[in-house]
């Protein structure tokens, strides 16, 4: 049997060995080479239809290729005029294909490496023969497409509490071996972001903090293990720097109103990290900075932004590709037949989600026929987009062993991995009582209530949730457990509830998620307190939550509610793991938000 330390230490060793062999270019192991693929003599016999469907990355429903599912092919006529993926790539020719889990596309693993090999057979059943980017966003932590069995991370800000950039590059070798093995080989991920407002409602925890030395170096170590450690192509997001906003650009178009200086100091420097390290492609942000561009146009439509700045002054030469083009901060000044064409001629490769594909690629093909657009523009994209196909192996290995799935994804040395990785995120920011760490087999009853969230998808219902896991958890140690979620907006009568159950128990876990944002989660907490048992406060998402209840007298940061974290959670409750996390952010102070109530690099330990 490996131990998890040893499995982690047999990991690093590879990592090493690749860093020592490779050279600065190179496509990693086992990724073929865009020597062996003559681009240009693909590109000279594509049609300008075919040019164009490349730089389309739409997704589709159904758990096959050639799905016969009733909602389904309905969800897929409603939104394309075809009944399946084979439809899509028949009429479109795209590029891509994004996965999730809405649109019924992971199910399993062995379901989801049968669908890539089945949207892989189609594309190169066309007249180009052009294997597909098949894609997701595997982020970890509140971002997770492939859920389990696939081996589970608590996400980027929890990387940034271990401060250790080799458990970030493990977590992302380990996420792109098992991405691989089910015909994934393109990651968008990591997050680039710096998070430097609280109350960032998009971004936060998808952070791995808000110190731009702290998320390069992170960046930079996910990047080599996506691309170095398991071959398949990163993606840093979402340029320029999604981390100061309080606007979430699904719904709105937010404004970043850094000055030059400050972009150069906050948020440029991890996509800087990202391209030094060779990584293979940016994701544009809905935001308009005014600083960069003072026309109002987002990232996305922004030739100062796209070809200035990010191609120009910083060097990168990669596959540019937007963030969703079904998301409202990009569809506020264009119509979505134009969105696309601005999205071209402003630098973009690719053109993710357009929610009108019709339009979307007959605007681009009616720009190119009018001369607005070069064929040579769209070109010099295809180019990029082929080149990162041949250099990732795509060309030379489109297919995967379906039977081989389950050797890589979920097994037991990843998932002892991500249990050692995790349990060096979990930060103690408050033990005033000395509450902690608890004793087992004390036979005491404990009351496990608030938030909730979906901890995971493992067989055992009890364990789904995150109270359900963290009950199971803290049972295993010897107490008598009982779970009561509240929700995320609790309503008086669930606070009243929660407390009565409070006072019936020798102990609370209560935990709390975004709870800055909720005035419920807020008001539980405090009713938990006032009730004369003793309470222990989790954050199992955002770390700020505690500048809401600063009473509370013992507080953790998990920033994840993944079941993993709850696992890891427990480890520390009952002093099996000292907790060495530190924030990797400020946490200002609710009444004076300049104030840092705990400043980055805060965390405290059991003694010694």
């Amino acid at each position: 049997m490996v131990s998890r330390r040893g499995y982690l230490v047999g990991v690093l060793i590879t990592l090493v060995m690749i860093a020592g062999t490779s050279v600065a270019g190179s496509a990693g192991p086992n990724t073929g080479g865009s020597a062996s693929v003559d681009i240009d003599r693909k590109i000279s016999n594509m049609s300008l239809k075919e040019k164009v469907g490349q730089m389309f990355v739409p997704y589709v429903y159904g758990e096959s290729a050639n799905t016969t599912n009733p909602a389904d092919v309905a969800a897929n006529q409603e939104m394309y005029g075809v009944n399946n993926a084979e439809g899509v790539i028949r009429k479109y020719k795209p590029g891509g294909i994004i996965y999730f889990a809405w649109s019924n596309n992971v199910n399993n693993p062995a379901q989801i490496a049968n669908l890539s090999n089945g949207i892989q057979s189609s594309a190169l059943a066309q007249r180009s023969k052009i294997p597909m980017l098949i894609s997701t966003d595997q982020e970890q932590g509140v971002v997770v497409r492939v859920n389990e069995p696939a081996t589970q991370f608590p996400g980027s800000m929890a990387l940034g509490a271990s401060r250790s950039t080799e458990h970030a590059r493990t977590a992302a070798t380990i996420t792109g071996q098992e991405l691989k093995a089910m015909g994934i080989n393109q990651n968008f991920a990591p997050d680039a972001d710096v998070n430097v407002n609280a109350q960032n409602p998009v971004i936060g925890v998808r952070s791995f903090g808000s110190n731009p030395g702290l998320v390069s170096d992170m960046v930079s170590a996910q990047v080599a293990g996506y691309q170095g450690g398991a071959g398949i192509s990163s993606t840093a997001k979402h340029f320029p720097g999604h981390g100061d906003t309080a606007v979430d650009s699904h719904y709105g178009l937010p404004i970043i109103n850094h000055s030059r200086e400050e972009l150069n100091q906050i948020d440029l420097p991890p996509f800087q990290a990202a391209i030094d390290s060779n990584i293979d492609a940016i994701m544009t942000a809905h935001i308009v900075v005014p600083a960069l561009d003072p026309s109002g146009r987002p990232a996305t439509l922004s030739k100062p932004i796209l070809m200035g700045l990010l191609r120009q002054e910083m060097g990168f030469k990669g596959v540019i590709v937007t963030d969703a083009l079904t998301m409202e901060g990009v569809r506020q000044q264009f119509g979505d037949a134009r969105v696309p064409v601005e999205a071209i001629k402003a630098g973009a490769d690719m053109m993710l989600m357009p929610p009108d594909m019709d339009a979307a690629y007959g605007g681009v093909l009616d720009a190119v026929r009018s001369g607005e657009i070069k064929e040579k523009r769209i070109d010099a994209s295809v180019h990029r987009i082929l080149a990162l196909k041949a250099k990732r192996g795509v060309f030379q290995n489109p297919y995967v062993d379906e039977g081989a799935v389950n050797s890589t994804v979920g097994t037991s040395q990843h998932k002892a991995a991500a249990g050692d990785i995790t349990d060096d995120t979990i930060t103690l920011v408050k033990n005033d009582t000395d509450t902690l760490p608890l004793q087992a087999n004390s036979g005491k009853n404990v009351l496990v209530t608030g938030a909730g969230g979906v901890a995971g998808s493992q067989a055992d219902q009890a364990d789904r949730s995150t109270l359900g896991s963290l009950a199971y958890q803290i049972a295993q140690r010897g107490a008598s457990t009982t779970v009561y979620e509240t929700g995320a907006n609790p309503d008086d009568a669930s606070i009243t509830e929660a407390k009565t159950r409070a006072t019936n128990n020798d102990l609370v876990v209560v935990t709390t998620n975004k709870a800055w944002a909720s005035a419920g989660q807020q008001k539980l907490v405090q009713s938990l307190l006032d009730s004369g048992t003793p309470v222990i406060v989790v954050a199992t998402r955002d770390p700020y939550d505690i500048a809401y209840f600063d009473s509370a007298p013992t507080y953790l940061a998990t920033y994840s509610y993944r079941a993993v974290s709850m696992e890891s959670l427990t480890r520390v409750l009952f002093g099996e793991v000292n907790p060495t996390g530190k924030l990797p952010v400020d946490i200002p102070a609710a009444s004076d938000p300049s104030t840092a109530l705990y400043p980055y690099g805060y965390g405290l330990g059991y003694g010694g």
